[in-house]
């Protein structure tokens, strides 16, 4: 086993182990794929992209494993509870937003990566809050034309 693990580009200062699974080219394929890694998007369409699947995803275990699961407002609380931590994770990029990102540094570095000025992290952040806003707002349309007799 200990073959197959060694450091990442044979410099060990680096902190990063390369193993078969984290240096294959499915990974890297993989990981390329992914919004934040993908080339060509702007840093809306990427908190857009990465809303879209949190807001979508996010509404099942409010659901279903919510106190108020068995009543006939369970679906209801369910969104209402997913749209309040999708607030609580749109605060937190905006904490993080405002503490990573002062004005004098965005403004006078010129050839930085795409989310590294606060104007680019705002409109990540705003994507974000919009996709998941409206993919949980999709995923509770989608669950309320269902029978409730099939969700249970």
């Amino acid at each position: 086993m200990a073959n197959f693990i060694k450091p990442y580009n044979d410099d060990p200062f680096v902190g990063h182990l390369a193993t078969p699974i984290t240096s294959s080219a499915v990974t890297r394929a993989l990981l390329k794929n992914l919004p934040a890694y993908r080339f060509g998007l702007t840093p809306l369409l990427r908190g857009l992209e990465i809303g879209l699947a949190h807001g979508y995803f996010l509404i099942g275990p409010f659901i279903k494993l919510g106190p108020l699961r068995n009543s006939d407002i369970g679906l209801f609380a369910g969104f209402l509870s997913t749209l309040g931590l999708i607030l609580i994770l749109t605060l937190g990029l905006t904490i993080y937003g405002i503490v990573s990102f002062t004005q004098e540094n965005s403004e006078t570095q010129t050839s930085i990566p795409q989310f590294q000025t606060r104007k680019a992290w705002d409109q990540f952040k705003g994507g974000f809050f919009v996709g998941s806003c409206g993919s949980a707002g999709f995923a509770f349309i989608c669950l309320s034309s269902i029978p409730s007799s099939l969700l249970n």
